[in-house]
């Protein structure tokens, strides 16, 4: 199969679709790659280390997409990507349907093989393409939020692990899945007092045995949240429904109750996030004030980290490539249960439920 790796053009991401150690594997198994010139600098992967790969390295985007059989990259095509894409390609890559009718409905049109990182799912019921850079945004999610706590950006001024003789910054983190894990473990470690709420007693009985004193569990309900974020200074929203639209757990008028300066970080803007005034940010403007309540809600955070993020996401999904190139996407869906899972949108018709319900629509267009 060809498999083409372009580069990344939405606003500051720096990261690829594949190391050269990917590559490497795929020309092994006798596929041919085409990597854009300069895709992978931002992550610190230059055009010699794919050659040496056994990558050939194409000038331009157009040439990339209208040579490959099969497009693996990190971020969802961007307006300016979809007349690129033609019918029948396969395209590998992070969608977060769900947030976009407009992404949606130009994958329809184009009539694409469209499977999403983000809804493979394992027989544990994991996300295991999703994972890494939940990891990832989890354990940024404190270090922005640490950041924008500062009084210069008009933050509480409050230091998170505090100092002696002064307590330290209180977190509230909604949902103990893998970037709520990752955020209270992050927290934890500079001394901040941490809160973790879900839903899920299982998760919570798991963050009570493997997380110190100083971070605390309780049930998730609109009371509890309601209690807390008068007296936390910043709040992770790390809530995930798969493949649909994150709740609205924080509503606008709950940002009346919070203390002037307070931080929301939403690591769950991908999917609509869970906080009612949340709208996507980018690195190069990453936040924005409403009710003097500072809002970080950066689409792409593990963007921000490339070379930590390639390597990992590689990691995950290169088995993934291999078998989509090795047997074709039919094939390979048929004998892999957690990839068919991941097939959002198949020759113009949307075969994944919570798409077509996270838009109200009655039919999944054919």
């Amino acid at each position: 199969m060809i498999v083409g790796i372009p580069t990344e053009i939405k606003n500051n991401e720096s990261r690829v679709g594949m190391t050269p150690a990917g590559v490497f594997e795929l020309v092994k198994n006798n596929h041919t790659v085409y990597v854009q010139s300069g895709a992978g600098e931002g992550s610190g992967f230059y055009n010699g280390d794919y050659q040496q790969a056994g990558a050939i390295i194409l000038d331009t985007i157009g040439q990339v997409y209208s040579m490959s059989e099969m497009i693996v990259k990190v971020k969802e095509p961007i307006a300016e990507e979809y007349e690129l894409i033609q019918e029948g390609q396969i395209l590998f890559t992070y969608f977060h349907f769900a947030s976009s009718e407009e992404l949606t409905k130009a994958m329809i049109k184009k009539k694409a093989i469209c499977i999403a990182y983000e809804t493979v799912e394992d027989e544990e019921g994991t996300l295991p393409l999703l994972t890494p850079m939940s990891e990832v945004a989890g354990r940024m999610a404190i270090q922005q939020g640490a950041k924008y706590l500062e009084k210069p950006v008009k933050g509480r001024g409050v230091l998170l692990g505090g100092v002696p003789g002064v307590a330290p910054g209180r977190v509230l983190v909604l949902g103990a899945g893998v970037v709520g894990i990752q955020a209270a473990k992050m927290a934890a470690g500079l001394g901040a007092h941490v809160t973790i709420l879900d839903i899920n007693m299982k998760r919570l009985r798991y963050v009570n045995d493997v997380m110190p004193p100083h971070v605390v569990t309780e049930f998730s309900n609109e009371f509890n949240i309601r209690k807390h974020i008068k007296t936390h200074d910043l709040i992770i929203g790390g809530v995930l429904l798969k493949g649909a639209k994150a709740p609205n757990l924080i509503t606008r008028d709950m940002l009346k109750e919070m203390r002037p300066g307070t931080v929301i970080v939403d690591v769950a803007v991908d999917q609509g996030g869970c906080v009612e005034t949340t709208r996507p940010t980018t690195h190069e403007d990453p936040v924005y004030i409403i009710d003097d309540v500072v809002h970080y809600s950066v689409a792409n955070m593990p963007g921000a980290v490339p070379y930590t993020s390639t390597m990992a996401l590689t990691n995950v999904t290169l088995p993934y490539v291999l078998k989509l190139a090795n047997l074709g996407w039919e094939e390979a869906c048929k004998k892999d249960t957690a990839l068919e899972k991941g097939l959002n949108i198949v020759s113009g018709k949307v075969v994944y439920n919570e798409i077509i319900e996270a838009f109200g629509w009655e039919e999944a267009f054919a």
